[in-house]
């Protein structure tokens, strides 16, 4: 004897199923708000102390079999949502998932509340995910974003000679990464195939000969020769002026690696409404005229950075940067490597001007780089001793034991005294 479920009767045709999971989900929803209540009280009386957890998150995660990660983003939006009571509300009508909130709890603020919850409201969460991300990127604190995202990049390859087969797995920055997938398509539209052999042709197979094409024209030292640049290349960030001038927008990327992108690039500026459609395009312009990339090269002849002699991958650095009104000229500009180029943006290095009128590179505690480069001197303790024994014995004494000889018992060296030589002031301030 069958037996059915009443629960599944009732819903007989596709609009009732609609309407059941639609209604349902609301509900869902509303429990979930009430949910982050409770937590959020059970937090502030410390209730996690009872079971000796050092925090909620932890104990959600033993009490509840929450993932760790998920039960942390419940206790954080649990304690946002005090201080957001118009998306609370919609939250517990069931008006708002909690995709959609979570998301919006991160950029949320009293000022900004009600504009977001419309956007919200009549969109979906993979676009809330996206508006809410490009809001946190258009802050001048997302400089520690891109710096995370710059310290996880990594490649590894791994060879498996039994298959015949090398598997390269790359983590990048997403603006290095979607360079590389530009790169990518230029490989393989030069070298497709378009005979019907090759017809069975995957395209995870032609991405890889594509790479393969890369590599090959790297090592062969083929360059394009056509100036002709193609839109297919281009790559495209969203960025809101207010975010460029006052860290106040939106932005695609962590603001400070656009100011670095759009240093020395070519630039085509789209003018959207607030729901995303271009109203007015204009023409691509180049950041850097020739003319002044040239009196550029001619002045400063690669990377300026104290120390630096590279000369190739260098780019035109703005200052103060054209969105803060710098301007485009010889006395707004210095030339920097790939690398230096991005610790000025996202690593916190700083040009100011001395007594002199002249530029020089400030480190992120404020310390002047010597023009001149780091000396032995500066590099040495300052408490080394004199006796030659702790010399040998004191690895921070290392460079000055090259002037003895290593054969030498250290016993029986006598006491040598330490020269000083009276340092010259830095090269910036002669």
């Amino acid at each position: 004897m069958t037996t059915t479920n009443p629960a599944t009767e009732r819903y007989s045709s596709i609009d009732e199923l609609d309407c059941a999971i639609v209604n349902l989900s609301a509900r869902i929803n509303a429990e979930s708000y009430e949910l982050l209540v409770l937590i959020r009280r059970f937090d502030e009386r410390a209730g996690w102390v009872q079971w000796a957890f050092p925090n909620c998150a932890e104990w959600l995660h033993w009490r509840c079999d929450l993932g760790l990660s998920a039960a942390r983003e419940k206790v954080r939006v649990a304690h946002a949502l005090k201080t957001l009571p118009g998306i609370a509300l919609s939250f517990s009508r069931g008006e708002l998932s909690y995709s959609k909130v979570r998301a919006l709890t991160r950029v949320a603020r009293p000022d900004n509340e009600g504009t977001l919850k419309a956007f919200a409201l009549k969109t979906t969460a993979a676009r809330v995910e996206e508006r809410c991300r490009e809001l946190r990127c258009g802050r001048a604190d997302s400089v520690a974003e891109a710096n995370r995202s710059h310290a996880k990049r990594s490649l590894r390859m791994h060879r498996d000679q039994s298959r015949g087969t090398m598997t390269i797995t790359v983590e990048l920055p997403l603006e290095a990464g979607e360079l590389i997938d530009k790169a990518l398509d230029r490989a393989r539209e030069s070298s497709i195939a378009s005979g019907p052999e090759f017809a069975a042709e995957s395209w995870a197979a032609q991405q890889a000969d594509a790479l393969v094409t890369m590599a090959s024209s790297y090592l062969t030292g083929h360059r394009e020769t056509s100036t002709n640049s193609s839109e297919n290349y281009q790559v495209t960030v969203h960025v809101d002026r207010s975010a460029l001038s006052d860290g106040s927008g939106r932005s695609g990327l962590p603001i400070e690696s656009v100011k670095r992108l759009c240093c020395d690039g070519d630039t085509v500026v789209i003018v959207e409404d607030e729901n995303g459609e271009p109203l007015n395009i204009g023409r691509k312009t180049r950041t850097v005229p020739t003319a002044i990339k040239r009196a550029l090269w001619s002045r400063d002849k690669g990377c300026v950075f104290p120390g630096c002699t590279n000369k190739r991958f260098v780019d035109a650095h703005h200052i103060q940067h054209w969105s803060a009104g710098g301007e485009t000229s010889l006395d707004n500009l210095l030339l920097l490597c790939t690398r230096h180029h991005r610790l000025v943006h996202e690593g916190g290095f700083s040009i100011a001007k001395d007594y002199l009128d002249r530029w020089y590179f400030r480190r992120p505690d404020g310390i002047a780089v010597p023009q001149c480069g780091y000396r032995p001197e500066d590099m040495q303790d300052d408490d080394i001793e004199t006796n030659c024994t702790t010399l040998v014995n004191n690895p921070s004494a290392e460079g000055l034991l090259s002037r003895l000889d290593k054969t030498t018992n250290a016993e029986e060296m006598p006491a040598m005294p330490l020269i000083v030589a009276e340092r010259d002031p830095p090269a910036y301030l002669m």
